[in-house]
């Protein structure tokens, strides 16, 4: 006895499977029924949008066998949500930590000697810092450091790390630092003048940084000789919006910054 199927239809009437086609903006299409030719600009819950040639717009709804793709008819669907992109790296190099909550902050913590120091560390090493729980603080003037540090007391579980501008044997600063160094406060610095110059001069699109005569400011010297307005705090706005990552700054402070975060985080 012959075994028939329920489906009855003939084979040329039955309707073909379609290729579902993501309407990703730019797509070029033609709506079936109104014939109706443009790309996709805008995809959303149940409608497309077309622009033809002219720049007129028409909205379409995402049915089933809607559309022609090069004379062939298709399905359009919206395109699936895409994840969000995530640095691979910290500003200042390290391995990003997605979703990383800021640690409670330690005991232990960094010295800088102004706020334009510290705005720099921020935004190079934030991240970093904020998964070691460690906060920066800033002095108004190295002259204050042995009453800091004596202040803060250091200790095996509260270690204390200070960044210094322009530390060069044989400078105040230099022995300074000496005075106030023991075995849980380590003073580290920079040669540069000011931390400005720690910022390399093509990242500014300048050739270097120019030369101050002594006894001259010279912050306001260096707005002089590149000919900003001088302002100063605008100035570090200035140079500090063109800071990206690490690959901006001089090596010489790259260093120092990563030993102060070595030390302050170490464990006893």
């Amino acid at each position: 006895m012959r075994q028939y199927s329920p489906d009855l239809t003939p084979p040329w009437k039955k309707s073909q499977p379609v290729l579902e086609v993501p309407a990703e903006p730019g797509l070029v299409v033609e709506e079936a029924g109104t014939g109706f030719c443009g790309a996709v600009i805008r995809c959303e819950a149940g409608t497309v949008t077309l622009e033809d040639r002219f720049g007129k717009h028409r909205v379409f709804p995402l049915q089933p066998r809607g559309f022609l793709l090069e004379g062939r008819v298709v399905t359009l669907v919206r395109p699936a949500a895409k994840a969000p992109a995530r640095p691979a790296r910290t500003a200042s190099g390290s391995v990003a930590v997605p979703g990383a909550r800021a640690r409670v902050a330690r005991a232990g913590r960094i010295y800088v000697e102004g706020r334009h120091d510290a705005e720099l560390v921020e935004k190079v090493w934030g991240d970093d810092l904020r998964v070691e729980g460690v906060v920066v603080e800033y002095l108004e003037g190295v002259d204050d450091l042995p009453s800091v540090v004596e202040s803060f007391a250091p200790g095996p579980d509260a270690r204390l790390g200070v960044l210094v501008d322009h530390l060069v044997p044989g400078t105040k600063e230099w022995r300074i630092a000496e005075s106030v160094t023991s075995e849980h406060a380590l003073v580290v610095g920079h040669p540069f003048v000011d931390v400005w110059a720690a910022v390399k001069p093509s990242s500014l699109g300048i050739g270097a940084w120019p030369r101050v005569p002594r006894g001259q400011d010279w912050k306001t010297g260096v707005c002089r000789a590149l000919g900003w307005p001088e302002n100063t705090g605008a100035a570090w706005q200035r140079i500090l919006g063109r800071v990206r990552s690490y690959k901006d700054l001089e090596p010489e402070l790259l260093g120092r910054v990563e030993e102060l975060i070595d030390f302050v985080t170490a464990r006893p």
